[in-house]
């Protein structure tokens, strides 16, 4: 179980409500904030997700706090019939809407509003599932765990894309220094909402990785589980399946 973080520590509201709330504050933002703060890497690391994705030549793909719709896009070239990305932000999924529109995709791509704990589909409904930095976002892990494992199909893939924290030295110390001092910072020069980026900062330090996250996923129900570091650690892809 991750250590609960949240944006607004004075605010009366759940996790859940809260980060609504703080990506609906930063969604005009967001997309060329993420290039600065990963210096334009993670859109290597979605390549990877896609490849991994497009090799089980899925029919339909779930993507779970899709936000602006970035994973989602990227997911129409493994050529699925149906893509749905699911956000509980709604000012994300209306910049999201306007790249999915300016892309032609409206055919292919659905942008619906929605909770990973409470996904609006049936049992076994979707090929693949995946999730872009998203699951620390989750108020309750394993229940979202739950709810993906049910919408998914016998045999279909889920992969996860999420931040991670190096463990070899000297990654590891500047990975630290990074995330505590340098992107609050970046955060606060272009972004209205001063919590959102110290938020991200602290949950990414607090959320479990690695061999950690592979044994929820297991626990979960999962099978077949995968964690892939990328970029000395910073990142991590994790690949599961259901029976």
């Amino acid at each position: 179980m991750s250590e609960k973080v949240t944006p607004y520590k004075d605010s009366s509201l759940g996790k859940k409500e809260q980060v609504a709330q703080m990506f609906d504050n930063i969604s005009g933002n967001y997309d060329n904030l993420n290039r600065v703060i990963s210096f334009g890497i993670d859109t290597k690391w979605r390549k990877k997700v896609l490849k991994i994705v497009s090799d089980t030549k899925p029919k339909t793909i779930l993507d779970i706090a899709t936000g602006t719709g970035d994973l989602a896009i990227l997911m129409a070239k493994t050529n699925a019939e149906k893509i749905i990305g699911l956000d509980i932000s709604a000012g994300m999924l209306e910049v999201g809407k306007k790249k999915v529109e300016d892309k032609k995709l409206s055919n292919v791509i659905d942008l619906v509003l929605g909770d990973s704990e409470n996904i609006p589909f049936e049992d076994n409904h979707f090929d693949a599932i995946t999730v872009g930095f998203g699951v620390r976002n989750f108020e309750n892990l394993e229940k979202g765990f739950a709810e993906i494992l049910r919408v998914l199909k016998p045999n279909g893939i889920f992969v996860i894309l999420e931040t991670s924290v190096p463990e070899k030295t000297p990654y590891k110390q500047g990975y630290k220094f990074y995330t505590k001092n340098i992107l609050p910072v970046i955060g606060k020069i272009f972004s209205k909402d001063n919590s959102a980026y110290g938020y991200l900062s602290e949950s990414a330090a607090v959320f479990p990785y690695g061999e950690a996250l592979n044994n929820i996923l297991r626990k979960t129900g999962f099978i077949d589980v995968v964690a892939m570091p990328q970029t000395f650690g910073v990142a991590t892809i994790y690949s599961a399946s259901k029976k």
